[in-house]
């Protein structure tokens, strides 16, 4: 990881050059005559400012080569910031310390220029510390990672690395073990540890034909796996990378605090020339003059202004990558905030996705199994959830498929294909209407459930209604997002009855029944022209012109998936509690960015005040290495608080 190795030789070098300067630094605190002349005592000697002044270029070249290596940078991309001040601040004090030195009537002031490159590297490791440790999240999801496998071939077993396995590979993953890839279980059945990667305490149950992610932690029974994903294709890496990316996305928060970066450095160096000449034009020492001029720039350096929004967005990626909550579009995520109304999609999001038969209904010439057997037949070529029931049936009726060809979604509205040799449609009630198919007495059901129709050579034959389970953790979602003022909709292309139903048990403020899935952006685009600023939770693949409409995407229960474009933040888990958590720590996070920016700016007001000398006259007059020593707290409590962030 290229930037963490950079970071990390970064925070050596101030350490190093902190603890060098510093040493330096006893010696010209000694011999300075204002220390001596303060603790009354006298140490002196031929040459002695000579000597001084010989430690002190040290300290200028060694302890600010940081600092003046970055105004070349600063300035040669047009961008003048904080190592512009500090190399402005500590290059006057220098120069006409040393001017003095060699004749020019004064005072030097090494021992204040030593001091305050000293607190300025401090401050720089601390800060490099603080990055470090908000980054370090990553380097803990990659350790996650085992380094090797039990990999399964011709009957033994071989232990080989991760990097030399391939897709469709077995492998073996014994008790207690991590996970080492992402893939099937086609042997054996256990429970995982997934906390580290989908922030879910309780073990999650795995049998046969259950997916694993690589990272996560083995239970007490032994795991066949059949490798579906391994690498740089595996789920942990592709978080990976969406969290380092994420990190180095801006938002418009953190470019609106660069550009009051870039202006509190102009009004540093306005401050700092105003108040030279103002101090010379009233008659003071030079010595004075200069020292306010350089205490100026360096107080009000935008140091922890800079810092403010990259470490809260630093740390708020990692926190939530390691919840589940993968962020992709930093500025959706912080605009939770301003959250109105959440739309969820109903299955698989509200409800569980699993369907069960609940009844089947029939007409003349055709019984329970008939139906199931046509229905199920044509449902083999589909993946959706109601086909998953109906096939679950077919197989407790032990009823067997027939051969179908000629088979073709109807876009929105069902399936159909040829069963034995006649046309067959599986369909939902819109594609009634719209043929204007009547509906026989006996097929008329009074039940709130999902409810497939059989069209056979053009007559309506039969219907299986199903039912969905609303999920356990949808009424707590739904109270605590009502309870934060957030009203809750519901988005389903299932008929009025059923929708009307779960929206009644879960108390939504509405919902949109029998919405074809090109339809959910229109329903989108309507609440937002209606004032309301919108989040959309969808299964990422079904919503997606959805969640693109939407001004928060939300894609929930994606599992490995982490690649769903459209969604701007993408919830491992297929629970619609962890929207709430993630609005609420969306605001969280907003609060410390605004907590932070306040910090950054606020303390300026009257540090700078100070700084340029106002209040001389009631003899209070700031030094620059106590300058040096607020603007570096400042920037320490910046970072501490953007570490203070949780979920």
């Amino acid at each position: 990881m290229k930037g963490e190795g950079s970071h990390s030789d970064m925070l050596h070098d101030f350490k190093k050059r902190f603890i060098v300067s510093l040493i330096v630094t006893v010696p010209i605190l000694f011999l300075s005559p204002t220390l001596q002349n303060w603790f009354g005592f006298e140490f002196t000697f031929t040459g002695r400012n000579s000597a001084i002044l010989a430690l002190a270029t040290f300290i200028y070249f060694y302890g600010g080569w940081p600092f003046l290596k970055g105004i070349y940078t600063e300035l040669k991309s047009k961008s003048p910031g904080m190592m512009t001040l500090i190399s402005v601040a500590i290059s006057v004090a220098f120069f006409y310390s040393a001017a003095v030195v060699f004749g020019l009537e004064g005072k030097f002031f090494f021992w204040e220029l030593a001091t305050l490159i000293d607190i300025m590297l401090v401050g720089h490791w601390i800060e490099m510390r603080s990055i470090m440790s908000a980054s370090r999240s990553l380097e803990e999801l990659a350790k996650l990672m085992p380094s090797e496998a039990h990999l399964i071939r011709n009957g033994e077993i071989e232990d080989v690395e991760i990097k030399d396995l391939s897709q469709g590979d077995v492998v073996l993953v014994k008790p207690g073990e991590k996970i080492p890839v992402d893939g099937n279980v086609i042997k054996g059945s256990s429970y995982i540890d997934e906390s580290m990667l989908t922030g879910e305490s309780k073990p999650v149950s795995k049998e046969e034909g259950d997916k694993v992610i690589g990272g996560s932690i083995n239970g007490e029974g032994s795991l066949q796996v059949e490798i579906k994903s391994a690498g740089e294709d595996s789920y942990l890496s592709e978080v990976i990378d969406l969290v380092r990316e994420a990190q180095r996305s801006k938002s418009k928060t953190q470019r609106l605090a660069d550009r009051a970066a870039l202006y509190l450095t102009v009004i540093a160096l306005t401050a700092g020339t105003v108040t030279l000449f103002a101090w010379i034009f009233a008659g003071s020492e030079i010595q004075f003059a200069i020292e306010r001029m350089a205490t100026v720039m360096v107080i009000t350096c935008p140091h922890a202004l800079g810092l403010a929004i990259p470490l809260v967005s630093a740390v708020s990626t990692s926190v939530s990558a390691r919840n589940g909550l993968l962020i992709r579009n930093r500025t959706a995520f912080e605009n939770s905030k301003d959250i109105t109304i959440v739309v969820f999609d109903k299955t698989g999001t509200l409800t569980e996705g699993v369907f069960e038969v609940s009844s089947v209904r029939y007409t003349e010439g055709y019984d329970e199994e008939k139906i199931i057997s046509l229905a199920a037949s044509l449902e083999r070529n589909s993946e959706h959830p109601i086909a998953t029931g109906i096939l679950n049936k077919a197989d407790e009726m032990d009823v067997d498929p027939i051969s179908v060809s000629e088979f073709h979604a109807i876009e929105g509205k069902g399936i159909e294909g040829r069963v034995g040799g006649k046309s067959v449609k599986a369909v939902g009630p819109n594609y009634l209407e719209e043929e204007d198919i009547r509906m026989p007495e006996n097929l008329e059901t009074s039940e709130s459930a999902t409810v497939v129709y059989l069209i056979v050579e053009g007559e309506l034959v039969g219907s299986i209604s199903l039912s969905d389970r609303i999920r356990e953790y949808s009424y707590e979602a739904i109270e605590k997002l009502k309870d934060e003022g957030i009203k809750c909709w519901m988005l389903t292309g299932d008929n009025e009855r059923t929708a009307k139903a779960v929206a009644e048990e879960l108390d939504l403020d509405g919902y949109f029944a029998e919405v074809l899935p090109d339809e959910k952006q229109e329903k989108i685009k309507q609440l937002q022209e209606e004032g309301e600023y919108v989040a959309m939770t969808g299964d990422g693949v079904n919503d997606a012109p959805a969640l693109a409409q939407a001004d928060v995407g939300i894609a929930i229960g994606s599992g490995t998936d982490v690649a769903a474009e459209t969604a701007d933040i993408i919830l491992v888990e297929s629970n619609p509690a962890d929207v709430t958590k993630l609005i609420l720590f969306g605001r969280k996070t907003h609060r410390k960015m605004v907590q932070n920016l306040f910090w950054a700016t606020g303390y300026n007001a009257f540090a700078i005040p100070l700084a340029a000398g106002v209040a001389a006259g009631w003899g209070i007059i700031m030094p620059p290495a106590i300058g040096a020593l607020l603007m570096s707290l400042s920037t320490v409590i910046v970072a501490i608080n953007a570490k203070l962030l949780s979920l």
